[in-house]
Parts: C-alpha cells; sequence; structure tokens
C-alpha cells in the first residue's frame, strides 16, 4: 500500500510534521517559520500568475496595504482583534487589487510587470510623504493583537500565530492547488500558451487574468498581514521594489509553478538570509545571489523540480515491484517432461 503513495505527498507530510515540531524542541525557530510561511504564502500570489505566464515586479504593494490596514486597526482600537485584522486586511488588498488589475490585465510580459512595480513605488512614495498618517519611514507600531477576545502573552501568542498560520497555509494551499487544477486555472494556463484560441472560445482573456490577479492580490494580502502581526510594525519598506524581487525570487528558488515550491523556497531563503545575515552580515546578499545562481544554473525547475529528478526513477521502480512481482523460474526437472 505505502509503494502506491506517491513520494512527494510523502515528503510533504513529513515537511509539515517537522514544522509542527521544530518551534516545541527550539522556541527560537517559531518566528523564523512564521516569517517564512507568511512570505510563502503571498509567493503563492506569484506562483498564481506565473501560471497565466506573467510575472509581477510590483506584488509587494498589497503586501504593504494589507499590512497598514492591520496597523491603522491596530491603532484605532488599541490592538485589535486577529481575525478582524485578517479579514480587513485581505478585504483592502482585493479592494486595490480591483482598482489596479482592471488597468494591468490589459497588457502581458514585461509591460504587465513593469506597471505593477509603477503601483508599488506610487505606493511606497505616499506612504514616506504622508508621514502625519503613516509614520514614514519609522513605520506604524502594531500593537499585540486579541484572539478571539482573549489577551495572551507574547510566547503563547507566538506559538499561536505559528500553528494557526501552519494550519492556514495547509488550507490555503490545498485550494489554490485545486484552483490550478479548475477550469479557470487551464483557461489561465492558456492564456500564457494561445491566448488567441481562448478569445475564438468566447471567452475574455481580460477577464481570466483579472480573476486571477485577485486571487493574487488576497493571497499577497494574507502574507501581509501575518507579516506585520509578527515582527510587531510595518514600514514603507513592505512595498519598496525588493519586496517585490525578493517574492518572485522565492519563487523562482521553490519551483516557479509550484504550490508547495512557495513555501519550501520561503523556508530556504528565510533560514538562509537568517543565518548568513548572522554570521556574513556585510555580503549576505551576495551569498543569497550565488544561491540563486546555482538553482538558475543547475535546478531551472528550483528546489522541488531539483527533488522530482530522483523520485519519478524510484517511483516507477517501485509500482513495477508491486503490480509484477517476480516470478519464480522454473526448474529444470519441471521443464522436462515424461520424467
Amino acid at each position: 500500500m505505502l509503494a502506491r503513495l506517491d513520494p512527494r505527498l510523502i515528503g510533504l507530510v513529513v515537511l509539515i510534521v517537522l514544522a509542527m515540531l521544530l518551534p516545541l524542541y527550539a522556541p527560537w525557530t517559531k518566528v523564523m517559520l512564521t516569517l517564512a510561511l507568511a512570505k510563502g504564502l503571498a509567493v503563492l500570489g506569484i506562483v498564481v500568475l506565473l501560471a497565466a505566464g506573467q510575472v509581477s515586479f510590483g506584488h509587494a504593494l498589497f503586501f504593504a496595504v494589507s499590512a497598514y490596514a492591520a496597523a491603522f486597526l491596530g491603532r484605532a482600537f488599541g490592538g485589535g482583534e486577529l481575525i478582524t485584522m485578517i479579514v480587513l486586511g485581505v478585504g483592502a488588498s482585493l479592494a486595490v487589487g480591483l482598482m489596479v488589475g482592471l488597468f494591468v490585465v490589459r497588457y502581458r510580459y514585461i509591460f504587465f510587470g513593469m506597471l505593477n512595480l509603477a503601483f508599488s513605488m506610487i505606493l511606497f512614495s505616499i506612504l514616506e510623504k504622508f508621514y502625519h498618517f503613516t509614520g514614514g519611514s519609522d513605520g506604524i507600531q502594531v500593537a499585540r493583537p486579541t484572539v478571539l477576545g482573549a489577551s495572551l502573552d507574547r510566547d503563547a501568542f507566538e506559538f499561536l500565530l505559528f500553528y494557526g498560520g501552519l494550519v492556514i497555509a495547509v488550507c490555503v494551499a490545498l485550494l489554490v492547488h485545486r484552483f490550478l487544477q479548475s477550469p479557470l486555472g487551464n483557461m489561465m494556463r492558456t492564456i500564457a500558451s494561445n491566448e488567441t484560441r481562448l478569445e475564438y472560445l468566447g471567452v475574455s482573456a481580460r477577464g481570466v487574468l483579472l480573476t486571477g490577479y485577485l486571487v493574487s492580490a488576497g493571497l499577497c494580502g494574507l502574507g501581509g498581514v501575518m507579516m506585520a502581526v509578527a515582527q510587531g510594525i510595518v514600514t514603507p519598506e513592505y512595498t519598496w521594489w525588493v519586496r517585490s524581487g525578493e517574492l518572485v525570487f522565492i519563487a523562482i528558488l521553490g519551483g516557479a509553478q509550484s504550490v508547495a515550491g512557495a513555501f519550501i523556497g520561503a523556508l530556504v531563503y528565510e533560514a538562509v538570509r537568517t543565518y548568513a545575515s548572522a554570521f556574513a552580515s556585510d555580503v549576505w546578499q551576495m551569498i543569497l545571489g550565488f544561491f540563486l545562481l546555482g538553482i538558475i544554473l543547475y535546478a531551472p525547475k528550483g528546489l522541488i523540480g531539483l527533488a522530482n529528478r530522483f523520485l519519478p526513477a524510484r517511483r516507477a521502480a517501485a509500482q513495477t515491484a508491486v503490480d509484477d512481482p517476480p516470478v519464480a523460474s522454473p526448474s529444470r526437472k519441471a521443464m522436462e517432461p515424461g520424467e
């Protein structure tokens, strides 16, 4: 029975179990893992757009919109409620995503990517200049919110944020996988391969891409709220072009069209960044650059693609062993009739 299971599924289950156990034995990792989950959720938004052959260099826009929405809510109500922050943050990112998406879905490829970057930098300038409302470059402190009306101390809140974020990440990943396998997801892939054929079938390519764009914006918004609550502060750096590039970086690192790769890439990126900045603070960006260069040269399909190189042969061998068990060779005596 175990031989029939997909090794990739077994590997993902093992990784999830390890992620659940790690904070219990190494409590200092829970914040790093929470940040990785937040970035992984945002990277899922990039993966959705990549299914349509489009890449955004400005999706940190929605990351920042949701984070600032949560921060404003917390400042207005002296901390706020975590669930309300999530709903408000995702709602704000969807609203802005609709306004921006109605414009950018008219364009494709480099024009699509650069227009998203332009909108992101406009928001960056607004957050920097209107310091009376946004705190300028200093940002806004995000007070620790209550959870279903209960106030938790820092340690308990961090554990709850991580395990709650892990549950959300697993559920959202399953939904995104289902979305990409749905007819709408197949239509998005058709935009990348043959958009004209989609139009001939009477389907609006812009409408399909706008739907995917809204899903992408909502995912980035969900990640932005988690990041803001985990770090306890939001700054204009959330919408800086480097943050958008970071999301694309992680998507390529994990596997550009892989749902699981978004979180694996985010985890590896956050771990490398944390240790590289701690032990090589002056050159950690260069270390990440060489790391990405190695992935592009030797594993163009990302970490997921690298793992899959070794799985098909093993899976085929295991399947053959189950379906076609070895047959014992007949004895020489049995092959000689009449004896």
